[in-house]
């Protein structure tokens, strides 16, 4: 009896030194987004669908609340990844930093924002003129990418209508609702809920109007990424993955992928958000990034006097498509 005892006694040691050898270490990755918004669905889904998981990766997401906050926590080391507008990255390669950022996957490939009035009804641009509409930081993709649709219908930015770019990024939901400006432009699940309230209207997509742009990607310090590119290759696999099945499923699959990530949302909202940004060709289908993209982000940038053309930046110097290649291969 002592015999069978002391066999099991050994037995139960040696079951969790397995499961210990077993299990694969996770390397964690400190992300940190512009934004925290249905339009990143995919990195959600990612989350959720346990992609980073399978590449052995624990996300730490943070919500860094503007493109120049992201891009100064990942320049700093506070974070590995950063998730914003490339046009963070063009500014920093711009200043002339020798280990400047890099973009390795492209997420979104057009404006997620939409334009919230205080009336409903039929929508014309024409209706802007001599108005205010609070659209953001300067100089942020948002920003410039509002003021390329207004010239393109026929409004020049402080001639013919305001905008109001005194407003941090977070807070313009807020200045709206209290009552400045006339009009907000506003990402998801944020308008939707502003329109629930019966605070504002949700009237048309910037990013119908402004066409497709490398609106939001991933990027990464270049010295990070040569001691990281295992990682690197790692994540953006992941981002890979999600983007294809967020492709292959329907608006209510995603909204119950991501429905944790959005606690205030009911599931029937969240689908319909989904729904909206489908409808609009929001999301890249895969991580890789265009040169003509990238080329009519700058043609945006240049227009809203936030870069010039001798300043535009070498695509292979700022895009590293190696990570996006080797996932989608």
């Amino acid at each position: 009896m002592k015999k069978i005892l002391a066999f099991l006694l050994a037995a139960l040691m040696i079951v969790p030194a397995l499961c210990a050898c077993g299990k694969k270490e996770q390397t964690l990755v400190r992300l940190n987004e512009v934004t925290h918004s249905v339009f990143y669905a995919p990195q959600y889904v990612a989350m959720s669908q346990g992609f980073f998981e399978a590449e052995g990766l624990k996300v730490e997401l943070t919500n860094g609340g503007g493109a120049d906050k992201v891009m100064t926590a990942v320049v700093s080391g506070q974070s590995d990844i950063g998730l914003a507008g490339p046009e963070a990255s063009i500014y920093v390669y711009n200043q002339g930093k020798e280990d400047h950022t890099q973009i390795i996957a492209q997420l979104t490939k057009r404006d997620g924002s939409f334009l919230v009035g205080r009336s409903d009804g039929e929508f014309s641009w024409e209706d802007l003129r001599g108005k205010t509409v609070i659209g953001g930081r300067k100089g942020g993709v948002p920003e410039m990418t509002l003021e390329y649709v207004l010239r393109r219908n026929g409004l020049t930015p402080g001639v013919d209508v305001t905008v109001d770019t005194s407003v941090q990024f977070n807070m313009m939901a807020g200045a709206f609702t209290g009552g400045q400006g006339d009009y907000v432009t506003l990402f998801e699940p944020t308008a939707t809920q502003v329109e629930a309230a019966g605070q504002g209207y949700v009237l048309t997509s910037i990013g119908l109007e402004s066409g497709e742009i490398p609106y939001t990607a991933y990027f990464a310090n270049i010295s990070w990424l040569e001691k990281n590119a295992d990682t690197a290759q790692r994540f953006v696999n992941a981002i890979a993955k999600a983007q294809k099945w967020v492709q292959e499923h329907t608006d209510r699959q995603v909204a119950e992928a991501i429905c944790d990530q959005f606690p205030d949302t009911d599931l029937a909202e969240l689908e319909a958000v989904t729904a909206r940004h489908r409808q609009i060709d929001a999301w890249n289908a895969t991580p890789v990034m265009e040169r003509q993209a990238l080329e009519r982000l700058e043609t945006v940038m240049e227009q809203a006097g936030e870069l010039r053309h001798s300043d535009w930046v070498p695509f292979e110097e700022l895009v590293n498509n190696t990570f996006a290649q080797n996932a989608i291969n």
